[in-house]
């Protein structure tokens, strides 16, 4: 079984056992995510990679993101609630998400190596360079981290 068919088999048994414990928004949660990946797939025309479903999964994270924030404008908090009740179960699914003081060294270390590579200290002009770097450390630890989060971090990091 491939890893693909993996995750797909923990849901569809999740999905049961929300089911089985009358838990509706995990259920529709659940749901929601195995659709997405197997649209994906159908997309692709192939098995998805274990790193297209983390990239399918932070999609549906940050849509959700972007949901709750219209939300809390719009003065719905319920359906603010119910968005990060989702968020909550999607992310079981991915790799623990960096904490703010690790991810402000790998954004430190990133932007050491973008200096010593190229012999001056970056300029925020330089911000995809040292971006590329830092999500390239974050892809190679398998960690994660909102991209939002990452940009301001550089733009702080290189504006001092």
């Amino acid at each position: 079984m491939t890893d693909a068919g993996a995750l797909e088999a923990q849901i569809t048994q999740q999905v049961v056992t929300a089911m089985k414990a009358h838990d509706a928004v995990r259920t529709t949660t659940l749901r929601l995510i195995k659709n997405a990946l197997k649209n994906k797939a159908i997309e692709k025309r192939e098995p998805l990679t274990p790193a297209e479903e983390q990239q399918a999964l932070a999609t549906m994270i940050k849509q959700r993101r972007d949901s709750i924030e219209q939300f809390t404008k719009g003065n719905r908090p319920e359906l603010a609630a119910a968005e990060a009740a989702e968020i909550v179960v999607i992310e079981e699914f991915l790799p623990k998400a960096l904490d703010d003081s690790a991810l402000q060294a790998l954004v430190t270390e990133a932007v050491a190596e973008v200096t010593a590579a190229s012999g001056q200290k970056p300029t925020p002009k330089d911000m995809g360079t040292v971006m590329k770097a830092v999500q390239a450390k974050l892809q190679a630890a398998s960690l994660r981290a909102e991209g939002r989060t990452v940009s301001e971090l550089v733009k702080k990091v290189l504006a001092s």
